[in-house]
C-alpha cells in the first residue's frame, strides 16, 4: 500500500495550461515606496496570546517600523492608511510544504500559482521539490518584481533514482549548499548508508535536510541522524505498526516524547492524505469551488487518477480508514506533547489548489484536537522561529517583516475566519479584497478556455 501511495503522490503535470505570457493589465500593487499604515485595528501579534484591541500598524518598505494604540501612534505625512475598524491583523501564514513550478513551466501558469498563494493568506512558502534554475524565480520574488510569497526553497531532491551510493550523496549535498539552496528534500528510496552519508556531511555543511522518511532508515534512525521536517507526518504509522490496528498509546507517547526532545517539526498535511488513501469521496473533490483556478486539463486528470485509485484492487478501504485515524491520533499527540508543527498542504496536488488547499487543511488539523491558537501559531511564529537565521518574521512586531494578513473577522474564535480576507501584505506590497479578486477572476476565465 505505501508503495501504490507514493506511486499516486506524483506532482503536479505542470504546462498543462497553454497560456505562456506574463500578467498584463492585471492590478498587483508594487512594493511601497512610501509608508503604509493599518489604523484602528484589532491585531492577534501572535508573540502573546489574545486580540490587542484599537491598534495602528504603520509599515515602511519591507518592515513593520510601529505598532501601538491608535491615539498614541502618528500616522506619517503620505501615507496610505488602510482603515482596520472591525477588522483583524495578524501575521501572513505559511505553506510549509508547497511546490513551485519549474523553469520549463509555463511563466504564466508560474506567476498563477505563486498568486493563488497569496491570494489565501500565504506570504511564506517552503518548496519541497527543486528544480535546475528555480533559484533566478526565488530572487524575482524577493526583489519584488512578481507577486509571490517569500520563497525558500529544497534542491532537487534525493531519492532512489538520484542517489545510487554514499558517494553521490555526500557530492549532492554539498553541490545543493554551493548552489544556495535553503535545505535538502528527502524522498523514499534511499539506502540507509546513502542516507547517513548525506546527513553526515549535511550536518559537516550546516544545510538542513527534511521531507519523507525512506523505508530502509525508519523513523527511530531518522530523528536519530538530525532530520528535521518529518512532512505528512511520515514514518510515524509505520514506527507504531499502525497500518491495519489502533496504535498502542504507550509507544505513541515515547515516540511523541523523542521526537520532542529531538527538535522534531511536523508538517502534518492530513487533508491531501485522505485523497491520496481513497477516503475523501470524489464527489467532495469534484465539488471544490477552487478547481476553477487550476487548468481545466489537469483537473480531469486529478478525476481520472482518484477513479483509478478507487478501482485499485491494492487498494484497502478498511486500512485506509485505519490509518487515516490512526495520522489524526498522532497528530493529536503530537500538538499536546509540544512537538512543534508547521502548517502545510502539499499543493499543488491532488485537488489541492495552492493557497485554497491551506483552508481545507486548517479544518482538519481544528478535527484532529488542534485550538485556533495552536493552528495559527503553526503558520505565523513558529515559522519565523524555523527560519530564524534567514529573517525575523512570524509575529505583529516592530522589526518584523512586513507579511500580514487582515480578515474580516477573529480567527480565534473561529478558525474558518482566516479565510475571509480583506486584504493580504507581502513584504511590504499591499493587495486589496478588490485586487485579489480581480486577478482571481482572469486566471478562472484563462482555465475556462
Amino acid at each position: 500500500m505505501r508503495k501504490l501511495l507514493l506511486l499516486l503522490c506524483l506532482p503536479i503535470a505542470f504546462g498543462c495550461n497553454s497560456a505562456g505570457t506574463t500578467t498584463g493589465g492585471t492590478p498587483t500593487s508594487s512594493p511601497s515606496s512610501g509608508s503604509i499604515a493599518f489604523v484602528d485595528v484589532n491585531v492577534i501579534p501572535m508573540n502573546r496570546p489574545g486580540v490587542t484591541r484599537g491598534q495602528t500598524v504603520i509599515v515602511e518598505e519591507d518592515r513593520i517600523v510601529a505598532v501601538g494604540p491608535t491615539a498614541s501612534v502618528r500616522v506619517p505625512e503620505g501615507a496610505r492608511v488602510i482603515d482596520g475598524s472591525g477588522k483583524y491583523l495578524l501575521p501572513g501564514l505559511a505553506e510549509m510544504h508547497g511546490h513551485i513550478p519549474p523553469p520549463q513551466a509555463p511563466a504564466q501558469f508560474t506567476e498563477d500559482v505563486l498568486f493563488l498563494y497569496v491570494a489565501a493568506g500565504i506570504t511564506t512558502v517552503r518548496g519541497m521539490l527543486g528544480h535546475e534554475g528555480q533559484l533566478e524565480l526565488k530572487a524575482r520574488a524577493s526583489e519584488g518584481t512578481i507577486v509571490s510569497p517569500n520563497l525558500y526553497l529544497a534542491g532537487p531532491s534525493f531519492n532512489g533514482n538520484s542517489i545510487n551510493s554514499p558517494e553521490e550523496a555526500i557530492a549532492k549535498v554539498r553541490q545543493q549548499k554551493r548552489e544556495g539552496w535553503d535545505l535538502l528534500k528527502v524522498h523514499p528510496g534511499l539506502t540507509r548508508a546513502e542516507y547517513d552519508a548525506m546527513a553526515r556531511t549535511a550536518r559537516e555543511e550546516r544545510i538542513r535536510f527534511g521531507g519523507h522518511v525512506p523505508a530502509e532508515v525508519g523513523l527511530a534512525h531518522a530523528i536519530e541522524m538530525g532530520q528535521e521536517t518529518m512532512d505528512h507526518v511520515d514514518g510515524y504509522v509505520e514506527h507504531l505498526d499502525g497500518q491495519q490496528k489502533p496504535v498502542d498509546d504507550g509507544k505513541l507517547a515515547e515516540i511523541v516524547r523523542i521526537s520532542k526532545d529531538a527538535g522534531v517539526w511536523i508538517v502534518p498535511t492530513m487533508a491531501l492524505w485522505e485523497t491520496l488513501y481513497g477516503t475523501a469521496p470524489l464527489e467532495t473533490l469534484e465539488s471544490y469551488e477552487e478547481l476553477k483556478y487550476m487548468p481545466r486539463q489537469q483537473v480531469s486528470q486529478w478525476i481520472e487518477t482518484h477513479k483509478a485509485r478507487l478501482a485499485n484492487p491494492q487498494l484497502d478501504p478498511a486500512m485506509s480508514r485505519n490509518v487515516i485515524a490512526n495520522r489524526m491520533k498522532i497528530l493529536r499527540a503530537l500538538n499536546e506533547g509540544g512537538v512543534r508543527i508547521l502548517m502545510g498542504t502539499d499543493a499543488p496536488q491532488q485537488f489541492s489548489v495552492p493557497g485554497f488547499a491551506l483552508h481545507r487543511e486548517l479544518e482538519r488539523m481544528s478535527a484532529a484536537g488542534m485550538s485556533a491558537w495552536d493552528i495559527l501559531r503553526s503558520g505565523t511564529v513558529n515559522v519565523g522561529e524555523y527560519f530564524r537565521e534567514q529573517d525575523s518574521f512570524g509575529t505583529v512586531a516592530q522589526g518584523q517583516r512586513a507579511d500580514l494578513l487582515l480578515v474580516d473577522a477573529n480567527p480565534l474564535d473561529d478558525i474558518g475566519n482566516v479565510a475571509h480576507i480583506a486584504g493580504v501584505m507581502t513584504r511590504g506590497r499591499w493587495l486589496s479584497r478588490q485586487d485579489i479578486d480581480a486577478r482571481l477572476a482572469q486566471i478562472a476565465a484563462r482555465n475556462a478556455e
